[in-house]
């Protein structure tokens, strides 16, 4: 399984600026997206449900009080890396990639933040056979590109297919591997630029279906689909590498204008039909994206809240520390924020290669002292104690606390101690890592975590790695580190996108996911097993239950928090949500206030 680099973009933001979370306890510590026009927060995580084919016909739901016409300005620090739905992993990416990608699935997305997986391109979300391993969608009437040509069933399979080629390495791999049987995948195909087609994906185009033959059972297909990897691309304007700076719209908006690293403007989209889309709505004109500003300077332009930028919005970098008290301590600004849980787990990584006693890893479960964390990031509203693996926004997911951490969240640094003496591991030394530069949490963290493993009986070492290289050295199998701060974020809600990434023996490679090389194998049979459960209440409550169970029997990762941001926007902006899956404004939901 190819690593998460969307997940390590929201993992990065939080590490470059964890300690910006300096909010008032005062907001809510709840969950989900931000309210319409407002800063409040929903108070119960994102729920994700299965639509139905009714669920799956536009147009998608109006936003109250929106009007059609003006301009809105997204302000971001980067320009987008890619622009190849193929190419598209990055959350920052997808934020755009919503405007004009569209997929056989996507997520309709309510005002309180609950998800809908739905038929965006298809009918509805699909139909499973032969014990999951097949697959068949049918596309919807009205479908066309910015040109006015039909979107056909061939231009789906050319989209899955340009997952294979050469150039297209930067996006996700999980449909492809599945669809060959092996993670080697470009050994067995090349892409459609030598005019062979996969056997195993057929369409029929007489009656608009586009069928997958799966090597193994995936009940989970439909919300892979939903990514942007897998998004249509017209086999008539398809070109290759070129398409990355020029891609053919068939959402709301067109791309007319991309000045690199300067700013990005889209248009209306002529030809999308929104009788055929349940998930985005269109109301501006335009959209402008204007890539440059940080954080404060950003945020101190919609302070100021003049010209234009009484219609802007910040695209991705939350309020910094600098600004955060003045926004949410002056209602009317608070009123022009939108904020939420990041979506999946911040964690400390147990290096089970090296800290091979389990004792010692519940040991240092016991011992950390995640209040103390939190309170540096800025108390409760940093957002909420992690005791999962599995986060509140994932299908199915079940609460728990094996370790105690929310009864008592300081540490329990006697239990921990008693432990270790048992397991005969006093003086235990523990190499502690983090990623140094760019923010002085990490540095005072290691203050608080260091005192709590001397007094829990450990010997600790601390050895921060500079942030631009951390995510490599950590990633290496040989490495000497015993914990690392590390996050990750699901690539679908789903129990699979977090735990098998993480925990399977099959992951450990130098770069891959499973930073903690925990390599058990009746972890690794349930992960398998689990994975092929087609009943999807069943597989919920398999994943739940395993997800407690490797936290007591093998305890190889010490949860941390489930991080929030907030975003400030104009006076102008109507429509303000929080995205729940890329952690950014929902902005095929703004529109420009008269």
């Amino acid at each position: 399984m190819s690593i998460s680099r969307r997940n390590f973009v929201i993992a990065g933001s939080v590490a470059a600026a964890g300690g910006s979370l300096v909010l008032s306890a005062c907001s809510s510590g709840g969950g989900g997206g931000g309210a319409q026009g407002g800063s409040a927060a929903s108070a119960t995580y994102s729920k994700v449900t299965v639509g139905t084919a009714k669920d799956s016909t536009g147009p998608a739901p109006q936003v109250p009080g929106a009007r059609k016409g003006g301009t809105i300005h997204a302000l971001g620090p980067d320009d987008f890396s890619h622009l190849d739905p193929q190419r598209i992993y990055f959350a920052w990416n997808s934020t755009v990639a919503n405007l004009y990608v569209r997929c056989l699935t996507g997520y309709r997305i309510a005002p309180n933040g609950s998800m809908k997986l739905v038929g965006d391109l298809a009918t509805d979300t699909g139909t499973m056979t032969d014990g999951g391993r097949t697959w068949t969608f049918t596309l919807k009437d009205g479908l066309k590109w910015e040109d006015g040509s039909e979107l056909t069933v061939e231009d789906v399979r050319h989209g899955i297919e340009r997952g294979f080629a050469s150039f297209t390495t930067e996006g996700a791999t999980y449909v492809q591997t599945w669809l060959t049987g092996s993670t080697d995948f470009r050994s067995l195909y090349k892409g459609p630029y030598g005019g062979k087609h996969l056997d195993s994906v057929v369409t029929d185009t007489a009656k608009k279906t586009i069928t997958f033959h799966l090597k193994t059972a995936r009940p989970d297909l439909d919300w892979a689909l939903a990514m942007h990897s897998y998004g249509a691309v017209p086999v008539a304007h398809d070109s290759k590498e070129k398409y990355d700076k020029d891609p053919v719209s068939c959402g709301p908006y067109r791309i007319k204008q991309h000045s690199v690293d300067k700013s990005m403007t889209l248009v209306r989209n002529t030809h999308w039909d929104p009788a055929t889309d349940p998930i985005r709505t269109a109301y501006p004109d335009s959209v402008v994206f204007e890539f440059g500003p940080e954080a404060l300077q950003a945020t101190d332009r919609l302070i100021a809240d003049s010209g234009t930028d009484q219609y802007a919005v910040m695209a991705y970098s939350g309020v910094p520390a600098e600004r955060i008290q003045k926004v949410i301590g002056t209602p009317d600004l608070q009123n022009r924020t939108v904020n939420g849980l990041l979506t999946g787990l911040y964690y400390y990584a147990i290096n089970c290669r090296r800290i091979k006693d389990v004792k010692v890893r519940r040991a240092l479960n016991h011992a950390w002292p995640l209040e103390q964390i939190r309170s540096i990031y800025g108390g409760p509203s940093a957002g909420d104690y992690a005791t999962t693996i599995l986060s509140p926004d994932i299908a199915g997911r079940v609460k728990f606390d094996v370790y105690g951490k929310l009864r008592n969240p300081r540490g329990d640094t006697a239990k921990a101690k008693s432990l270790l003496k048992a397991a005969g591991k006093l003086g235990q030394k523990i190499v502690y890592t983090y990623p140094q530069g760019g923010n002085d949490a990490y540095d005072k963290t290691k203050v608080v975590i260091v005192n709590a493993l001397k007094e829990a009986g450990f010997d600790p070492v601390v050895k921060p790695v500079e942030s631009t290289s951390y995510y490599d050295q950590v990633g290496q199998i040989d490495n000497t580190f015993d914990v690392m701060w590390y996050g990750w974020s699901p690539d679908w809600p789903a129990a699979y996108t977090l735990i098998q990434p993480l925990f399977d023996g099959a992951t450990i490679a130098d770069n891959a996911p499973n930073v903690s090389q925990l390599n058990v194998g009746w972890v690794n049979s349930a992960i398998k097993k689990d994975a092929g459960v087609t009943d999807t209440v069943k597989q919920e409550a398999a994943w739940a239950a395993l997800d407690k169970e490797i936290m007591a029997k093998e305890a190889p990762i010490i949860p941390e928090t489930y991080q929030r941001r907030y975003y400030l926007y104009g006076t102008k902006v109507g429509g303000a949500q929080f995205d729940p899956l890329f952690s950014a404004f929902l902005v095929y939901k703004l529109y420009a206030k008269s």
